[in-house]
């Protein structure tokens, strides 16, 4: 087992901050985003604006048997700057792991944007064997950066 406990990959996306922040926010777009193929659509979603909220998605993966649902509770915040949240199979505690989304203007029309995939606060050691953690490769989570630039872009 490795010791590893999270990857993070980062691209420069061609376009302002504020409308990556936008796209980011709204989970009703991250289907079109998802680089792992396990995302199928929102259940129930607001455009995220603060800690605490919860968004579901529905989902589809052989890592749960299927079709399953997950709730992702908002555990970061900062408009234009930061977006973070803690995934749990919907109607439980978040387990540990957390899907982290930094970004940084380099200019009107550019973004640095750091996305973060981090199990270090799963502690269940049955669920850390049972999922294999990472579950999302660094090649799903680029593909999804590609997939942010290209929605983007689309606006």
């Amino acid at each position: 087992m490795s010791d590893q406990t999270s990857v993070t990959v980062q691209r420069v996306i061609e376009a302002p901050v504020d409308h990556v922040f936008d796209v980011l926010s709204n989970p009703e777009r991250h289907q079109r985003l998802d680089g792992s193929g396990f995302v199928r659509s929102v259940d129930h979603a607001d455009r995220i604006q603060q800690v605490g909220q919860v968004f579901t998605m529905n989902m589809e993966g052989p890592h749960m048997g299927g079709e399953y649902q997950t709730d992702n509770h908002v555990t970061g915040y900062a408009k234009d700057k930061l977006l973070a949240w803690q995934t749990a199979p919907a109607g439980t505690e978040p387990p540990g792991w957390e899907w982290v989304w930094e970004l940084e203007s380099q200019g009107p029309d550019s973004t640095l944007v750091r996305h973060t995939y981090d199990w270090s606060k799963v502690t269940d050691k049955d669920l850390l064997e049972k999922i294999k953690f990472p579950l999302v490769t660094e090649t799903q989570l680029e593909d999804t950066l590609a997939q942010l630039a290209a929605e983007a872009a689309t606006d």
